[in-house]
């Protein structure tokens, strides 16, 4: 199965994706038994509600975050791995391709890492989407111009989070090095140190944006669509999680 059917089936089992599913199959079955076709039908509009409030999103993001700590604490990795995510393409700005807010701030962690301890860097992403550059290549062009920080390898054939681990394994293998800080985001840490691990390093997670926040006021409840963005990324790793653990137990 390829990124682009994966990809595909997992927006749909996503909000918006099943609860509009779960609606549809309320509308269906209200031809047959109307009762329970409304109730389902209603039961997708409160969800929907719900997974719009940042109270709720933020919730159900903080779950699946590791407790806050401070990478260094642990000076005993070899090498500073960071993960792609995604192209932000024919920026107008810049004239050519470049990469988003969400893999800018793991760049900016990256160099941080590397400025404290000199480690190599090793950036990961193919172009899953089918673009012309790979994401690692921009990611390397970035932290080389922006942040005056050098790539030692750039892993660029890679389309998942899976096949980022089991390329950069082959990579660092070859060169000794087994143990690593991994850059990513707070809540795909869990999904990404597993799947590192499970490739075979020894994993140092260097996690960033955690979901923080002050007391709630009436804004955490009115519904949003950044708070369904939100929703939608728990969702996500959830569901990668088990799909991940399923492969593994299968042996694939």
């Amino acid at each position: 199965m390829n990124s682009t059917v994966t990809n595909s089936i997992a927006m749909l089992l996503m909000p918006p994706g099943n609860l509009l599913l779960l609606s549809a199959a309320g509308w269906v079955i209200a031809l047959r038994r109307p009762r329970l076709g409304k109730s389902l039908i209603w039961l997708a509009l409160i969800a929907l509600y719900v997974l719009s409030t940042s109270y709720v999103s933020s919730r159900l993001l903080q779950t699946l975050e590791p407790a806050p700590a401070y990478p260094l604490a642990d000076n005993s990795a070899q090498a500073i791995i960071v993960l792609g995510g995604g192209i932000y393409p024919a920026a107008p700005e810049y004239g050519a391709d470049t990469v988003p807010a969400a893999v800018l701030v793991r760049l900016r962690y990256a160099a941080h890492l590397h400025r404290a301890t000199q480690k190599p860097i090793l950036a990961t992403g193919g172009n899953p989407d089918g673009n012309p550059t790979a994401e690692a290549v921009l990611m390397k062009a970035v932290l080389n111009q922006d942040f005056q920080v050098p790539v030692m390898w750039v892993e660029d054939k890679s389309d998942t989070t899976l096949e980022n681990a089991r390329l950069s394994y082959q990579i660092l293998n070859a060169a000794g090095i087994r143990r690593i800080w991994l850059v990513t985001h707070a809540s795909h840490m869990p999904r990404a140190k597993m799947t590192f691990e499970h490739a075979g390093f020894s994993v140092v997670a260097a996690p960033i944006e955690f979901t923080t926040g002050y007391k709630p006021t009436v804004l955490s409840f009115l519904p949003n669509a950044h708070a369904l963005a939100d929703s939608s990324k728990f969702f996500h790793e959830t569901i990668g999680s088990a799909w991940y653990r399923l492969k593994f137990l299968l042996g694939r």
